[in-house]
């Protein structure tokens, strides 16, 4: 895509960049035919042919949507990177991983030094806080948590040696809303890099880079293959630090299969379509449970009691359809016997797919910056595709034996 191509796509909707990023004439069609088909193929490749040794001598490891060597990827990963890193006006490109985590460690390891001090937010998965833990401390990084709502005073915590900062807003098991613009702005004046899980949002909801973020990492996984039957990650990153995410992740062997890459991008084409339906049946469900004598509070970045809410408000153009509510009153096990009484909700790990899911979640233990006050048993909810009356209807059936187990 020509430069001036590029421009004129990045000013199109949100929603149309979806439909049409990624599909180069070159990649849907064949030389000297007119036309082509709508989605590239899957090009499947270890090997690639050149046409004598001088091609082979002449070809460039590292050029742009070049065939050199399978793990350099083909065009069905370039389309789905072109995509995603479309969906990022900011964006200089995007390179694909083979899982959230794989992608949440590629941009550690190609910002993080032996020496540096590097800060995460107490609310962030669990995964991200075992690699910084385990992985970032075995090689010599130093992390330290923070509060989620600390806002631009996070600058007290910044020093000589620190190296990064980490986001993830909202949280994704408490759901703490981060004043993103605040803390990119701390970070660009001391020349600290910040690196943002949006997962949640995705670009389509929270337009990470816009904000003054140097790097967004997507666990597509989630919304963007939006199927629940493919494991991806990916790192998009901007003009500064784009060659170093690009080489750290060829250093590491980092790739994601070509058919896996077909996957997300059919997911991607709808997801425009997919997060509002969920966002909007989400928020219903919250409202609902909002009013429920059973619930002691909904976790919901688009209620007004939600911690960050204001920012929510500000920086996100809508809500993705997960959040978390607590129940007024039991434990464990009447935690788990209104999970198992709910009929449409699967019980299982990972959310952003088409079906509804309850998880019991306890994230007191995962907090070492700042203390999570809890008024009763969590529990997160995916929801997907239903009809949002029948959720309702499945949750005031479950509340029902749930009270009568509790004697009320």
């Amino acid at each position: 895509m020509s430069g001036q191509e590029d421009d004129k796509a990045q000013e199109r909707a949100p929603a149309t960049r979806l439909v049409q990023a990624g599909r180069r004439a070159e990649w849907t069609g064949m030389p000297g035919q007119p036309g082509g088909i709508v989605n590239p193929p899957v090009w499947r490749a270890s090997t690639i042919l050149y046409e004598n040794v001088a091609h082979l001598r002449g070809a460039v490891m590292g050029e742009p949507h070049k065939l050199y060597y399978g793990r350099r990827g083909a065009p069905t990963s370039w389309s789905l990177a072109e995509a995603l890193t479309q969906m990022e006006p900011e964006a200089a490109g995007t390179m694909l991983y083979p899982s959230g985590v794989a992608a949440i460690m590629g941009a550690m390891l190609a910002v993080l030094r032996p020496g540096d001090e590097f800060l995460m937010v107490d609310s962030t998965y669990g995964p991200s806080r075992s690699l910084c833990d385990g992985l970032l401390r075995e090689i010599g990084v130093t992390t330290i948590y923070y509060d989620p709502l600390i806002g631009g005073e996070i600058a007290k915590l910044c020093t000589e040696r620190t190296r990064a900062i980490f986001l993830e807003s909202p949280g994704s098991l408490t759901f703490e809303v981060q004043d993103v613009p605040a803390i990119a702005a701390v970070a660009r004046e001391r020349g600290i890099v910040t690196m943002i899980d949006n997962t949640w949002a995705t670009p389509l909801l929270l337009p990470a880079l816009g904000l003054g973020v140097d790097i967004s990492i997507l666990a597509c996984t989630k919304y963007i293959v939006g199927h629940s039957d493919v494991m991806m990650g990916s790192v998009t990153a901007n003009d500064a630090l784009w060659g170093t995410i690009r080489n750290r992740a060829h250093m590491l062997g980092q790739m994601a299969s070509p058919d896996d890459a077909w996957l997300a991008l059919r997911g991607l084409r709808t997801l425009e379509v997919r997060m509002r339906r969920q966002g909007e049946s989400a928020l219903a469900l919250a409202r609902w449970l909002e009013a429920r004598p059973e619930v002691a509070r909904v976790l919901h970045p688009a209620l007004p009691g939600c911690p960050g809410h204001d920012a929510w408000a500000r920086d996100f153009r809508g809500a993705a359809g997960l959040f978390a509510f607590e129940l007024a009153g039991g434990g464990e096990a009447e935690r788990a016997r209104l999970i198992d009484n709910l009929a449409l909700f699967g019980i299982g790990y990972s959310w952003g797919g088409f079906e509804s899911l309850a998880l019991p979640v306890d994230p007191a233990n995962l907090r070492t910056a700042t203390r999570w006050e809890e008024r009763g048993p969590l529990v997160r909810i995916n929801v997907g595709l239903e009809d949002v009356d029948d959720l309702i209807a499945d949750f005031d059936q479950a509340f029902t034996q749930w009270r009568a187990a509790m004697g009320r």
